[in-house]
């Protein structure tokens, strides 16, 4: 029934435009995903106030989801938003995208709906200051597990890391996965996942799984290691098949049995935030729809480089069926 079932954050993107002085005024990690507070997400929002910005829903996994039905596959997504207007907003542009979802208009509590504030410096790195709100407390119960029994692929997002709940629903839905012959994917979504949720990451991989995605970044942290060499035969250990994304020179993908370099596409960089988003989804989607891992890469290698030359962590649907029809 569904290419892809997800679960991940459900957090709405503001994105802003800032100089690199800026960051450093406000004491913000360059290139890298930071968990704060509200109070801390207040203040950097009043800080920035002047600053172009430009909000979504989004969420690693989210975007993933959402990409797959562009290309033209069908998806679920497990989240938690709150009943607030955020969340109706989140929850109606899954909607809108063809994502079918454990929310409903009734089924969400009191509270606060995550936000993630993506800060887009002029060289096109992004770097993330997030405040979970309800999502922190996804669940079990937020699980759908009759769609995952019928789903090609469980995909599952690194940030729930930190989350002892979020790692009781991962444990639940692998289960799932393994009784009804689901494939199961994760990705890695962040250095600073990998630095400092190490230990909760081993969780979540404990027995392996069937792919793994990961940045050159996060692969090199994972392995201990500079040598990309060593951190493939780190990812052999952990996944059947993984996907290492490396930027402008493209990917290396290991479908089981080789290694495959999956050249980059040269692009005119603006902002990289969802990059990584997209290539996992075009890949799923590619590997859902009769595409080879080569064939896969490609299309999401070239589905990245296009989104990197616009704002936003999306790209629109018209413009994802251009891309896979190979007319931009």
């Amino acid at each position: 029934m569904y290419d892809v079932y997800g679960i991940g954050n459900a957090l709405v993107d503001i994105e802003y435009a800032v100089t690199e002085d800026q960051l450093t005024e406000l004491e913000i990690d360059k290139g890298v995903m930071t968990l704060v507070d509200s109070a801390r997400q207040r203040s950097v929002m009043s800080a920035l106030q002047d600053n172009p910005q430009h909000r979504s829903c989004g969420g690693s996994a989210a975007n993933s989801i959402i990409a797959v039905t562009q290309f033209g596959g069908s998806a679920f997504y497990s989240c938690r938003v709150a009943n607030d207007h955020v969340g109706t907003f989140y929850f109606e542009d899954l909607l809108s995208h063809g994502v079918a979802t454990n929310l409903t208009q009734h089924n969400r509590e009191d509270g606060v709906t995550g936000t993630c504030l993506v800060f887009v410096t002029p060289d096109a790195d992004r770097t993330m200051n997030t405040h979970l709100g309800i999502t922190e407390e996804l669940a079990t119960p937020d699980l759908v597990t009759d769609a995952i029994g019928v789903s090609r692929y469980l995909y599952i997002e690194g940030y729930l890391a930190p989350s002892a709940s979020a790692r009781a629903a991962v444990r639940r839905a692998k289960q799932a996965a393994h009784d009804a012959g689901t494939a199961v994917a994760l990705t890695l979504s962040d250095p600073n996942m990998v630095e400092y949720f190490r230990a909760e990451l081993d969780e979540m991989l404990e027995g392996g799984v069937d792919l793994l995605f990961s940045n050159e970044a996060e692969a090199r942290l994972m392995a201990g290691s500079e040598s990309l060499g060593e951190a493939a035969d780190c990812f052999k250990r952990l996944a059947k098949q993984f996907v290492v994304t490396r930027g402008p020179q493209g990917a290396l993908v290991f479908d089981g049995k080789t290694l495959i370099d999956i050249p980059g596409v040269a692009a005119n960089a603006i902002d990289t935030v969802g990059a990584g988003d997209m290539f996992a989804g075009a890949f799923l989607y590619g590997l859902c729809h009769g595409m080879d891992h080569a064939a896969a890469g490609g299309l999401a290698a070239h589905a990245s480089a296009i989104l990197v030359t616009r704002y936003g962590p999306r790209m629109d649907t018209e413009q994802a069926q251009r891309v896979l029809r190979g007319d931009i």
